[in-house]
């Protein structure tokens, strides 16, 4: 946990979520029959009244979990992409990349779920489809015609721009963090065990991918050392923490319940209860932020930190074991914060850029090795033994990666 603390008091007006930004996927639906289609000459995929439409199809087999796109291309401006698990038990994400930049995703693909499409705006150029799970996980996406204009002005306009979009991200993930807990509450409220799990499960990633930007407000009326009104410790205290004054709350609480005690008792359904709350509280917080480009690098050390400290070690999830789930969100929303200063970053220091781009990818290379579709979240259960067998490893290809990252901060604060 950050030492970081804030007022939740007293803080700016509501950062304004800019609509158009391409990074926010959309929901969609599917064109209807009677819409007008249009087949470019090219192959790329058709556009029904304006938007191109890829359906990507996700199976599982015996050489392995595949996820196949209808299209390999689409014309440049908007783009839907309908996204169906029909038979895959490993594939739980799909993502459209620019460079290390999530533009648009769905996550918790359950097979036999409907299919859910997701809209962004794409300009010409190449982009990467990245299916966490699948064999292989990443391919190409060519978008035909004009391309994006290269970022222009000075190298702190550039920066300062990320800053907005970044918070921008913030926003959608607070709020989609907001609607999984509220789905998490209604599971254990219904008394079904495995589908609060699963709900646990499927929230517990809109959290950590923002953990650092969210840690430590303190509510009006409270003292800062008062854990009774520390929001980050009513949401997501864990055993290693624990107030004893306080006592246990948040995600951890329901955690135990449903792993360690296996059953819903009317203490789950309180904890549940009271997390759907606090987190109604801390995204009215996070909606009131303003970011400086420092702000971006130091959250993205602070969550490779988090990982080192937290999520290799075991202590996150000590009931459930899907600490790598949490592992794999963190280092999203480090890799997310670390993007949107990449434009400012390559005019200040091209190499130490190429460096940190090289560490991710590295990162990812051990943590895709420790996917097992056969476990909750689609990751090895983080028991002492799987620990004992992976973790140096895991350890020291994140440490690769703090060493350049710790940089940044500096350099980003100084930039002209």
């Amino acid at each position: 946990m950050s030492h970081r603390t804030h007022a939740a008091a007293g803080l700016g007006a509501v950062l304004a979520l800019a609509a158009g930004l391409s990074g926010c996927a959309g929901s969609t639906p599917a064109a209807s029959t009677s819409a007008t289609a249009s087949a470019p000459a090219d192959g790329s995929a058709p556009v029904v009244d304006g938007v191109a439409q890829v359906k990507v199809t996700l199976t599982g087999g015996e050489d392995g979990d595949k996820c196949t796109a209808d299209f390999g291309s689409a014309p440049a401006g908007p783009v839907t992409f309908t996204v169906e698990n029909v038979s895959s038990t490993a594939i739980t994400e799909v993502e459209i990349q620019s460079e290390l930049k999530i533009l648009g995703e769905k996550e918790n693909l359950a097979p036999g779920l409907p299919p859910s499409p997701f809209t962004i705006t794409m300009n010409g150029g190449q982009y990467t489809l990245y299916c966490l799970g699948a064999t292989p996980q990443t391919q190409p996406f060519t978008v035909t015609g004009e391309a994006a204009a290269a970022p222009t002005g000075s190298t702190a306009t550039l920066l300062n721009q990320g800053t907005k979009d970044y918070g921008t991200w913030v926003g959608t993930q607070a709020d989609g963090l907001k609607a999984a807990v509220a789905d998490l509450k209604a599971a254990v409220d219904s008394g079904d065990v495995a589908k609060a799990q699963a709900a646990y499960l499927a929230a517990r990633p809109f959290y950590e991918k923002i953990e650092s930007d969210v840690e430590g407000f303190v509510m009006p009326g409270f003292k800062v050392d008062d854990n009774k009104g520390n929001l980050d410790y009513l949401i997501d205290m864990r055993a290693s923490n624990l107030d004893e004054k306080v006592g246990w709350s948040g995600f951890h609480a329901v955690e135990r319940d449903l792993w360690k005690a296996g059953k819903i008792s009317d203490g789950t359904k309180k904890y549940a209860a009271d997390l759907d709350t606090n987190v109604g509280k801390l995204v009215d917080v996070v909606k009131t932020l303003e970011f400086k480009p420092e702000d971006l690098a130091n959250g993205a050390a602070a969550l490779l930190e988090e990982v080192q400290s937290g999520k290799i070690t075991g202590e996150e999830e000590a009931f459930s074991h899907t600490d790598l789930v949490d592992f794999h969100s963190n280092m999203e929303g480090a890799r997310q914060a670390f993007a949107y200063l990449q434009p400012g970053l390559e005019k200040i220091d091209p190499d130490l850029m190429n460096q940190v781009v090289t560490q991710f990818g590295n990162v990812d290379d051990a943590l895709a090795e420790l996917r097992d579709k056969t476990a909750p979240g689609g990751y090895l259960p983080w028991t002492a033994a799987n620990r004992e067998k992976h973790r140096k490893e895991l350890s020291q290809a994140v440490l690769a990666l703090q060493q350049p990252m710790q940089k940044i901060a500096e350099k980003v604060a100084t930039a002209k």
